[in-house]
């Protein structure tokens, strides 16, 4: 009875450290950029849907040319001049491409993970004049609530285990550090600010970190 139990235990800590994630289709996705691999990944606790597109041969899965973005329908489907995200997506699949081999990951974590509709509702009290931190914590949320684990997961069952990572934001580093894959460089990616995006970037250099040169 004890080994059942701390079977189950062991188990339970194994989930809670990284959530069982499963890949439920692939299929090759021509782009204006070049031709990658698209794989579709479920968490299947979550329900989130994740997308990995792959471009060349993971090989022996060190040194691999990565962006980890989060989901922004907003900037990354119809281009909004409020934040940097749209550009920066298309800025990694260039370089991706140029490089010959590399990963982008995109994570259904909309809003840095409050979702859609919290995050038009944080663009609501910008609009009133408070920035991007403000907004999230008046909603109840911390100011950033992604999780990075289910990241890992695919990052793994892909075969990278060291990557360059496209990213401004140590705490992404962070997060998708552990369980034999980590960064063995950080590349940063960085878009002009525009009028719109220049409060929003300096509120991401000045409050959550961000390594930012351009404001």
């Amino acid at each position: 009875m004890m080994s059942r139990v701390r079977r189950l235990v062991t188990r339970l800590h194994a989930l809670l450290r990284l959530p069982p994630v499963r890949c439920l289709a692939s299929a090759t996705l021509p782009t204006e950029y070049g031709a990658f691999d698209i794989h579709v990944f479920k968490n299947i606790l979550s329900g989130e849907t994740h997308v990995a597109l792959v471009r060349g041969e993971i090989g022996n899965g060190e040194n691999v040319l990565t962006r980890v973005h989060s989901a922004c329908l907003t900037g990354d489907l119809f281009h909004s001049a409020r934040c940097d995200c749209g550009r920066q997506l298309h800025a990694a699949l260039q370089q991706i491409v140029d490089e010959g081999r590399g990963v982008l990951l995109y994570l259904d974590q909309e809003g840095r993970g409050i979702g859609l509709v919290n995050k038009i509702r944080a663009y609501a009290l910008q609009d009133q004049g408070v920035d991007t931190v403000e907004a999230n914590e008046r909603l109840g949320f911390p100011a950033d609530i992604r999780d990075y684990r289910a990241g890992i997961q695919i990052l793994q069952l892909l075969g990278v285990k060291t990557m360059r990572m496209l990213s401004n934001n140590p705490r992404k580093l962070a997060g998708v550090t552990g369980e034999g894959l980590s960064v063995s460089e950080r590349l940063p990616i960085e878009v002009p600010p525009t009028a719109s995006s220049e409060r929003y970037l300096r509120t991401k250099k000045e409050k959550l970190g961000h390594l930012l040169s351009s404001v």
